[in-house]
């Protein structure tokens, strides 16, 4: 875990989370591109470890790895929780991974202009 967490960094990861569609997903390499933080993905991923919990909430399952791999499912309320929400809004996973990623990737940088 980081030393110290910059709280406006998390911050402006769930206000670009908040924006993700319903039926899509981004990564957390894309939300730290977006920010201006290409290497930062992990401290992304950090922010949305427990951004599930947050009021109001955050949709953190619409978050994956860059090969669309369910990477933060420990942090929900059951391993499996991930990718049920995921299904209910119309998106396969197996085995773990969103099938046809690209087809559901929703990219911060082409939809959100700066």
């Amino acid at each position: 875990m980081p030393k110290t967490l910059d709280i406006s960094f998390f911050e402006q990861v769930y206000q670009v989370a908040r924006l993700i569609p319903y039926g899509k997903i981004t990564s957390y390499g894309a939300i730290a591109t977006y920010l201006g933080t290409a290497k930062s993905a992990r401290m992304v991923g950090w922010a949305m470890n427990g951004a599930h919990k947050l009021d109001p909430p955050i949709p953190a399952h619409r978050v994956v790895n860059r090969i669309g791999l369910l990477s933060g499912k420990a942090h929900f309320e059951t391993p499996d929780t991930m990718q049920q929400l995921l299904e209910n809004e119309g998106i396969e996973v197996k085995d773990n991974q969103v099938v046809e990623f690209t087809k559901h990737f929703w990219n911060p940088i082409q939809e959100l202009k700066l």
